[in-house]
């Protein structure tokens, strides 16, 4: 009788502690099912070197956080569409936090294959009458407490006007 007692005993003290788990994982989120959606733009672009036929830049996002809480993050990933078509992505290693309503900036290199950079060559052929080219930049923030956060910022990019003559 004792034996059962204690195998009682031991399940009942087992599924306390997986239901104080589970409380305290519910109550840390419900935080974030409220909370508003990170405010990511591109900061800057800056050239690095690429292999053979390739293109390779560094984006500097600014990411902002409009929540009472941290956003922890060990880790990023973009990749970019132009017209639609996948056109660059990029990963980075990059480990930091965006404080609560502050933000901070992440550095990420995007390579863009030649086919990629051949194909929207053409395909700026006909963006350049209308002077606009779609954009959608997706990306994803990994792990930290509050696991991966997910972004996207769209708009359009404006190409320069085509009132400049040739030689």
């Amino acid at each position: 009788m004792s034996f059962f007692r204690a195998l009682l005993c031991g399940r009942c003290v087992r599924l306390a502690t997986v239901f104080a788990l589970v409380t305290l994982t519910l109550n840390g989120c419900a935080g974030l099912f409220g909370g508003d959606p990170l405010r990511v733009n591109v900061a800057g672009i800056e050239p690095l070197q690429g292999q053979g036929l390739e293109i390779r830049f560094n984006v500097k996002l600014r990411v902002q956080n409009p929540n009472d809480s941290a956003v922890s993050f060990n880790g990023v990933s973009l990749d970019l569409e132009l017209n639609g078509k996948p056109f660059a992505s990029g990963v980075s290693d990059q480990a930091g936090s965006v404080p609560r309503f502050g933000e901070t900036v992440v550095d990420v290199p995007l390579t863009v294959p030649a086919f990629a950079a051949v194909r929207q060559a053409f395909a700026f052929a006909g963006a350049a009458q209308s002077g606009q080219i779609p954009y959608i930049l997706r990306g994803k923030l990994a792990g930290g407490l509050t696991g991966t956060t997910r972004f996207v910022d769209q708009g359009t990019l404006s190409l320069p006007s085509s009132g400049m003559a040739l030689p």
